[in-house]
């Protein structure tokens, strides 16, 4: 079994929560709202507060410095997601890891992405690519023990890239979406199932494909490297099987 996360009542002096951040969006856009649910949502994937374990609305009010509105609200939204759940007369759970809405979203990444990386191998210039390179050498440089948070940070900020590239933004804040139960389980599977490396050639071979303007091979790239998760996913639900509805 991997090791557990940390419950609520071992929060000080380690605070579960990151600084407030303005996400993906620029600081004169973001709004406080917008900065708590992007804390409390980035806590929950890193396995920071505990799949089934009930959340203080209170204590994470305090910890970010703000008044219990924009959590209440961040609450809502995260329900929506599927991340906590709201009792009534109990008070909100982080929800457990469901095996069957990870495969779902990987599904539909699929598909969306597929198609995404299709259209990139049919506009990809040479200055349009040099990013994605810089990105994969950036996670290259990682290392196969990486620290997760920038790792997918970067996997992330190289997806995104090549949806721009698309021209394909509408099709990125879709995926964001979708994939909040994915990123959960890539957060645990770096430690227990796929190696950074492997990682790493995936994309490696992913940006080579749209870079040789190959819309059939990138296609494929993108969907060979969405289906790892088929593969991770058993061995970390055996690894972590507290963190997954039963």
């Amino acid at each position: 079994m991997g090791s557990r996360s940390k419950n609520l009542s071992d929060l000080e002096p380690d605070p579960v929560l990151d600084p407030l951040s303005d996400g993906a969006i620029g600081a004169r856009q973001a709004t406080m709202g917008h900065r708590v649910f992007v804390a409390i949502k980035r806590a929950i994937v890193h396995g920071r507060l505990v799949p089934g374990h009930p959340v203080s609305e209170a204590e994470l009010a305090r910890q970010l410095g703000v008044s219990r509105q924009p959590v209440r609200e961040a609450f809502i939204k995260l329900s929506d997601m599927g991340l906590v759940e709201i009792r009534p007369q109990r008070g909100t759970f982080i929800q457990k890891i469901s095996r069957r809405e990870v495969e779902n979203a990987r599904f539909l990444r699929e598909a969306i992405e597929g198609a995404i990386a299709r259209r990139a191998a049919q506009v990809a210039t040479s200055e349009t690519v040099r990013p994605l390179w810089n990105l994969v050498e950036e996670q290259a440089q990682c290392g196969d023990l990486p620290d997760q948070s920038r790792f997918l940070a970067l996997d992330d900020a190289l997806h995104h890239e090549i949806a721009r590239m698309a021209d394909c933004e509408r099709g990125w804040r879709v995926i964001e979406d979708l994939k909040a139960q994915m990123d959960r389980v890539r957060y645990l599977s770096i430690s227990s199932a796929t190696p950074a490396s492997t990682i790493v050639v995936q994309h490696r071979d992913l940006v080579q494909a749209i870079a040789d303007a190959s819309p059939d091979a990138a296609e494929a790239a993108m969907r060979h490297h969405l289906r790892e998760m088929l593969t991770s996913l058993p061995i970390v639900i055996e690894h972590n099987a507290d963190a997954f509805d039963a």
